[in-house]
């Protein structure tokens, strides 16, 4: 019982933030009556607004917003891009609320150029650890190194979500203090702001979220054990 107890523990763990995440952004993306625009005609509107020089908007795949500061691209998928919706507008915004920062040089975007590369690359070298465990075993046929493999793996994966969580001061800072007092401005209405604020939480917990759910994919490992 206890050991079926941890296994839920860490299912929670690992897929109820990405499945919270999910759930925030896709309740809020139906479009409302007498919205002024679309997630890029409004993120495009604050690029003038705020004098965003050489940031451009374009369209990204699904379920791909970010904003590249060596490109100075707002990537906009094509829900956000298009849409007329909370969700659509909140997270342009928040994606504005990056530009913003790098824009002024603010001292949080140093988080993001220390630590998510290094986030990234750690991630690769983790899943191609795991992908390479079968092969190795095959070869080996030992459970001592397929073991030390799971390990290896399992451990670069949670050093890849501690690096994804030191940059979590970046992704709130541009939701609460760059997106948040935007969209009070007069962009929504009173009765909406509540609900903006729940996306910009899902905004800015994305990364973690996804990361989490990649490194407890325990199915995957537990089967490769046995």
């Amino acid at each position: 019982m206890i050991y079926l107890l941890l296994l839920g523990a860490l299912l929670a763990l690992a897929y109820g933030p990405s499945l919270w995440v999910r759930y925030i952004l896709h309740k809020y993306s139906s479009p409302i009556d007498g919205m002024p625009g679309t997630g890029a005609e409004l993120a495009i509107h604050l690029i003038e607004r705020f004098e965003l020089k050489g940031v451009k908007v374009k369209m990204g795949a699904a379920g791909e917003n970010y904003y590249s500061p060596e490109e100075k691209i707002v990537c906009l998928s094509p829900d956000i891009l298009q849409g007329k919706s909370l969700t659509a507008v909140a997270v342009a915004t928040h994606e504005i609320g990056h530009a913003i920062q790098f824009n002024r040089g603010d001292a949080v975007t140093e988080l993001r150029q220390r630590y998510l590369g290094k986030a990234l690359l750690i991630k690769r070298v983790g899943s191609i650890i795991l992908m390479g465990i079968p092969v190795f075993t095959l070869l080996i046929k030992s459970p001592v190194i397929m073991f030390l493999g799971v390990a290896a793996g399992i451990l670069t994966m949670l050093v890849s979500v501690l690096m994804y969580a030191a940059i979590l001061p970046e992704e709130y800072d541009a939701s609460y203090n760059k997106a948040l007092p935007i969209l009070a401005q007069g962009y929504l209405p009173a009765e909406h702001m509540v609900a903006a604020r729940r996306i910009l939480k899902a905004c800015a917990l994305t990364y973690v979220a996804g990361a989490l759910a990649d490194v407890l994919s325990l199915w995957r490992w537990f089967r490769m054990i046995r």
